[in-house]
């Protein structure tokens, strides 16, 4: 189990992110609420997985966290330093220490550029190695995530999906950064590729002390890497736990609902098992109204639900819920 890997006694804050806004004005009197009031921690060496619906905000959270997108309010709190007020020298301290694995890796990595420039670009920028300590490092980081150092000269036409991405993430290690951010790394992989890319990252986890935001779409592959998952719902977070918990013993009706819609491999359990179908609309993220964002879908809402935002808060140890019915 992922949990397993992080030490028992290991409370150390290495990213902390209170009530955080991210909207997007999108016409006259109209504002996308992408992210709306979301907060969360990740400890140091933990990965946080972070899962729910397409266009359920997940990305855009994550890319605010690295401050790709400017937040619209709340505070993001890097090993204790508020990353909007940082001057252009501790920026750049920034984003050494933190990195981005993208979701399609090809679109992510310049067409005209080698492998080896492609993965030294950045320890350039922060003028770490040069010479034939560069060459050597671009063959390490190469060897690192399973390619070989004759891959340096290559561009990135030269190479499978899977390839890609083991450049992509060797590109991220470069500057030997604390945290990074996996923004959906296997979504645009074939399935047979994709254990081995979550298996690599684990492996690099293990071995460089790394903390992720583990961003993705499939259920199981979240469950195999997260130490903690946080499920969101239409720019909301509406329940978060330890991994062990949150699939044995789900308490949000969206996340039940979520969860029974994983796969089974064996057909005949596959057949037998209780899949929760949601009916309704989903309401527009612009302007929306007050309430509970799942109220319209949710089968044991009341009319508390439409009225009031539920709170998030702590129902069982370490486990948060925003339910009005817990």
């Amino acid at each position: 189990m992922a949990s397993e890997r992080i030490k028992k006694d290991n409370n150390e804050i290495l990213i902390n992110v209170k009530n955080l806004k991210k909207y997007f004005n999108v016409g006259k009197n109209a504002t996308l609420k992408a992210v709306d009031d979301v907060s969360f921690h990740i400890y140091k060496g933990e990965t946080l997985g972070l899962v729910g619906e397409s266009g359920c905000g997940k990305t855009t959270c994550g890319r605010t966290v690295m401050g790709l997108y400017e937040a619209t309010d709340g505070e993001i709190l890097f090993d204790g330093h508020d990353i909007s007020k940082l001057n252009k020298k501790e920026k750049k301290q920034f984003a050494r220490r933190a990195q981005v694995i993208f979701q399609d890796p090809y679109a992510s990595l310049n067409p005209r550029m080698t492998v080896g420039d492609i993965i030294g670009e950045g320890i350039d920028i922060h003028g770490l190695y040069s010479g034939q300590e560069r060459t050597d490092k671009i063959y390490h980081l190469l060897q690192l995530v399973g390619l070989n150092k004759e891959h340096a000269s290559r561009f990135p036409h030269e190479f499978s999906g899977g390839q890609r991405q083991r450049i992509g993430i060797a590109r991220a290690l470069a500057i030997e950064p604390d945290f990074i951010v996996c923004d959906e790394p296997i979504s645009a992989l074939d399935v047979s590729i994709q254990a081995q890319v979550v298996n690599l990252l684990i492996k690099l986890q293990n071995e460089l002390g790394l903390t992720y935001l583990f961003i993705a779409h499939d259920l199981s592959m979240v469950k195999h890497i997260s130490d903690r998952v946080g499920v969101m719902y239409l720019g909301t977070m509406v329940e978060l736990a330890s991994s062990h918990d949150l699939y044995e013993k789900p308490l949000h009706p969206y996340t039940q609902a979520l969860l029974s819609s994983i796969p089974i491999p064996d057909p005949e359990i596959g057949r037998s098992k209780n899949r929760i179908a949601l009916e309704g609309e989903v309401p527009s993220p612009i302007n929306p109204k007050p309430g509970c964002r799942f109220a319209a879908r949710c089968r044991y809402a009341k009319p508390i639900c439409s009225e009031k935002n539920p709170e998030f808060k702590e129902v069982e140890p370490n486990h948060f819920v925003a339910c009005h019915l817990l």
